[in-house]
């Protein structure tokens, strides 16, 4: 299931950061997006309005702007096309005393208004005709509720304001207490059920998510094939897939791709049970299994995690049905089934590089995923780095030393259905904790962290910040070494910085010193003025991307590496690297040319241009 992006709370001016604040502890996942330039601090920052608008509207982002109407209007404009699908669009005030829902009225825009109307003190202008007559908006129906027909809203409102009556069929709370005109001889209908119905101008069809569907198969099976089973039993029994609330099956399925393709496909979070907890349910299976008990520790798979997932007084309506690899049941449930409260989910682990750390170098996809997460691994300084972003979520805290520690925990945690990140600063794949978590999984064979849903995503490396602060030193082959002989033997680093400075290629040195190591990089001074010349550029570049960021460049013959620290990068140019200026500021900048003169150069000889 595609996950909700966070609310984006849009902030232009500085004028209106009281009220952003305020939205944001209202709403703690949304994340403050700042006009760089006129916004001082932000979740995210960007550079063009307009654009910035139409990205997270094509994203299906809701976005709360602290600004004028007019300028959400104009900037979103170009972007309108349907209105079902639209998200919520809200204009606040600078100062929070009016609130008006823009698009997406009846997509959780009307609620929206009315919840930020309530915390700030403010008035919501909500003008959709359904909500100001009916005290309801059957077109964004709560939690647990799908309308079968929304293409047919409009036609069947407008039947209502005529003084037309509606007939209701089926029960649930939400629409039997509006102020919408019942009448047992009504000529409209809205009708409640998990039947397969279509719906028209004349009725309304609402589907309750109490549908639970239980699944189960063999390793590897097609995905194909068990969402064709599960079409067919639906089709079979006249149910329709929006009242489906639930899918599971047991734990050890968690990572079983066609689990969650079948999930996938009915738009929803796949939860699992353990075989403990699915046997407790073998009074209530029709059809048990000796030999699935004998396999996974259960009667019952589809049968059982169906009837678990609807709860006691569920109750099964189609049993156990088969096809050549997989199963799949189908229970009832008293009201309508919420996922993310039943059994556990698979795990995820999202391994996260921020960078250094500051919003403008963080990716999306980062700050996303960890928008994402319930719980938040790392070395503390790093979580410090990300500064209100992270704020109800669960810190778990390691000091420096700590690496497996951190990524056991990290991996523990995960392990137990929760949704983690493990972060660090720069990229994290590179001389950092991705490499450990794919170590431990294979070293250790641990069943629980096979099963987990992994993903990493990259950050800006040192490498990446020194290079981009000082020109372009990294125009030709470069490589990394790392001077740290805690868990790489010297001899081996030595032949490595030999073979490079050799190699002539762009060196990044990482971990140049510490306050034990204090030799290795004079050893690698040495060895590359043997190889290259003595006013080969070196670039020194400290705290990159912070407040105390300094980068600063020495021929390689003056580099004193006692005046290097431990968060210093030390980036040793090749003997192709210059040193050049510009006239603004007097600014001095490293590159490494590709070689695009001497192409040049040749093509104008072939072309007998020049003489």
């Amino acid at each position: 299931m595609e996950i909700d992006p966070p609310i984006a709370i849009v902030l232009l001016n500085e004028s209106g950061r009281s009220t952003a604040n305020q939205l944001q502890v209202l709403f703690p996942d949304a994340l403050i997006h700042g006009l760089a330039g006129r916004v001082e601090q932000a979740d995210l920052t960007f550079q063009q309005t307009a654009l910035h608008l139409q990205e997270l509207f094509r994203s299906k982002t809701p976005i709360i702007g602290v600004c004028a109407s007019a300028i959400l209007i104009r900037c979103l404009a170009p972007v309108l096309a349907n209105k079902l699908s639209e998200p919520a669009v809200v204009a606040v005030a600078d100062d929070g005393t009016n609130i008006v829902p823009l698009l997406g009225g009846h997509h959780g825009a009307n609620d929206l208004a009315e919840e930020i109307a309530a915390a700030l003190n403010g008035h919501a202008a909500v003008t959709t005709a359904s909500d100001v007559h009916y005290s309801i908006a059957l077109d964004s129906p709560p939690e647990g509720l799908v309308i079968a027909n929304p293409q047919h809203f409009k036609s069947f409102m407008s039947a209502v304001l005529s003084g037309e009556k509606i007939k209701l069929v089926g029960h649930h709370d939400w629409i039997a207490s509006s102020n919408l005109p019942f009448s047992g001889e009504g000529q409209l209908s809205i009708e409640i059920t998990t039947q397969n119905r279509s719906g028209n101008d004349r009725t309304l069809i609402f589907h309750p998510k109490t549908l639970s569907l239980g699944v189960g198969c063999e390793r590897n099976t097609d995905p194909t094939e068990l969402i064709e089973l599960v079409k067919t039993i639906l089709k079979e029994n006249d149910l329709s897939p929006l009242s489906i609330g639930c899918v599971s099956s047991i734990d050890v399925k968690a990572d079983e791709i066609a689990v969650h393709s079948v999930a996938q496909h009915f738009g929803i979070t796949p939860c699992f049970f353990s075989a403990e907890l699915l046997e407790n349910e073998a009074p209530r299976l029709e059809t048990p299994s000796h030999v699935v008990f004998a396999e996974v520790g259960c009667h019952g798979v589809s049968e059982g995690a169906a009837l678990a997932a609807a709860g006691e007084t569920g109750r099964l309506i189609v049993a156990k049905k088969k096809s050549k690899r997989a199963t799949t049941a189908i229970a009832l449930a008293p009201t309508p089934l919420n996922a993310s409260k039943i059994g556990s989910c698979q795990g995820k682990l999202s391994v996260i590089g921020i960078g250094p750390g500051q919003d403008p170098w963080r990716t999306p996809e980062a700050s996303h995923l960890i928008a994402e997460a319930t719980d938040l691994v790392a070395y503390g300084l790093y979580l410090d780095l990300l500064g209100t972003s992270i704020a109800g979520k669960i810190r778990h805290d390691y000091g420096l030393g700590e690496e497996e520690t951190r990524v056991r925990a990290a991996l523990d945690l995960a392990a137990e259905g929760k949704n983690v990140a493990l972060i660090s600063s720069g990229d994290i794949g590179i001389y950092a904790m991705a490499a450990l978590v794919f170590e431990l999984i294979d070293r250790e064979k641990k069943s629980n962290w096979d099963r987990l849903d992994i993903q990493v995503t990259p950050g800006i490396s040192a490498l990446q910040a020194a290079a981009a602060r000082a020109g372009a030193p990294l125009g030709h082959d470069f490589c990394t070494i790392s001077l740290s002989d805690l868990l790489t033997p010297w001899e081996v680093i030595e032949r490595r910085i030999e073979a490079a400075a050799v190699g002539d290629f762009v060196i990044s040195f990482y971990n140049p010193v510490s306050l034990k190591r204090r030799t290795q990089l004079h050893a690698a001074k040495k060895i590359l003025l043997r190889h290259r010349p003595d006013s080969t550029p070196v670039i020194i570049a400290r705290n990159l991307g912070r407040d105390t960021e300094n980068v600063s460049f020495v021929p390689l013959v003056d580099l004193d590496p006692e005046k290097v620290d431990m968060l210093t990068l030390v980036m040793v140019g090749s003997s192709e690297s210059q040193v050049t200026e510009t006239n603004s500021g007097n600014k001095r900048w490293v590159y490494t040319p590709r070689g695009y003169a001497g192409k040049m150069n040749l093509s104008t000889l072939k072309t007998g241009t020049q003489e």
